[in-house]
């Protein structure tokens, strides 16, 4: 064995995993099996990690219904993590660690399992205040949330930023960076809602079943409008968050429901506006790490916080087709796995 490593030898060679073979046909009937499986095993320049707590996210339960075309079958599913270096260099070995990555539960074997390989590049220790439940919560909402506004120019504390669908785990996370920066941030959910998630400043929420979003945006602005509007739904804000952007603002996309809407093109090159589309799947674990070397510090002290876990939507593998379908049905909480 190489001086440079150390491994440990796991006592067993098979461990329960979540295993997705082929595409469920609807939310009542997931496909999501409770598999015994060999435990993988690193090979170079890898770690072997056992799995403590797994956010489970829209695009995990997309992918099980089919609707990720790069997703390769059979698989075990999950793209954020927390959990414990058990096998790989001396100095990783014991670390607990957090992450996310575009690849994982897509092309390779993700984190729903007690097991999972993950590449050394990628090994990251979680904050020392973070819990692992709390670790393993962040990945994808905070990587796309921090992914999304970096695309968008940054944020400045002169921009006003709208955020869509403000009350999701992404546009919380777009929510936390934003009011860090001191940016003036408006938030908006389709139906009355009080505003979730922890913010750094003043935010006001809006209304768009009943409220003219744009109107009152550009109102409160003394008729400027929004510099960044950061559209984490899609097509049901897409005429609005058009009206509502300043001169030169950025729109930020991350999904939709509608493939095709109508466009005004006048208004797009007379606004001199700027549509940025943020597909996380193309962001890699390795490039997640480097985007948590960022966050981690505000993380620490105490300016960014992890989302509040409500033990009731922590579930164990057996009840793993309740925790993906309660993801799409609205779970207002962040919903984990625990193996």
């Amino acid at each position: 064995m190489d001086a440079n490593m150390e491994m440990r030898k796991v006592e067993t060679r098979w461990a329960r995993a979540l295993r997705v073979a082929q595409k469920s046909p609807d939310l009542d009937n997931l496909l999501i099996e409770i598999a015994e499986m060999e435990i993988p095993r690193p090979g170079p320049g890898q770690v072997l990690v056992e799995i403590v707590a797994a956010g489970v996210n829209p695009s995990d339960v997309k992918a099980s219904l089919g609707h990720m075309p790069q997703a390769i079958w059979p698989r075990i599913p999950g793209r954020d993590f927390a959990g414990i270096v058990r096998e790989g260099p001396a100095a990783m070995i014991g670390m607990e660690i957090w992450g996310g990555g575009g690849e994982l539960g897509i092309t390779q074997d993700g984190s729903h399992a007690k097991w999972m390989v993950l590449d050394q590049k990628a090994v990251r220790a979680k904050p020392k205040n973070f819990t692992m439940e709390e670790a393993g919560s962040i990945g994808v909402p905070f990587i796309t949330a921090f992914e999304g506004l970096r695309e968008a120019g940054g944020v400045q504390p002169t921009d006003v930023v709208l955020v869509c669908g403000g009350n999701g785990k992404v546009g919380q996370a777009v929510i936390q960076l934003a009011t860090m920066a001191g940016a003036t941030v408006f938030a908006v959910e389709h139906t009355e809602q009080q505003l979730l998630g922890h913010r750094n400043g003043p935010v006001e929420m809006f209304n768009h079943g009943t409220q003219d979003v744009a109107e009152l945006v550009r109102e409160k602005t003394g008729g400027h409008g929004a510099d960044i509007v950061f559209n984490t739904v899609g097509s049901p804000y897409f005429e609005m968050a058009n009206k509502a952007m300043a001169k030169q603002a950025r729109q930020v996309f991350i999904s939709t429901f509608d493939r095709a809407v109508p466009f005004d093109i006048f208004n797009f090159f007379r606004g001199r506006h700027k549509y940025i589309g943020i597909d996380t799947l193309a962001l890699t674990s390795v490039d997640g790490a480097r985007i948590f070397d960022k966050l981690k510090p505000k993380f620490e002290a105490g300016i960014l916080k992890p989302f509040p876990i409500n033990p009731a939507s922590v579930y164990g593998f057996a009840d793993a087709a309740k925790a993906y379908a309660s993801v799409l049905r609205g779970n207002p909480d962040r919903v984990l796995l625990k193996p």
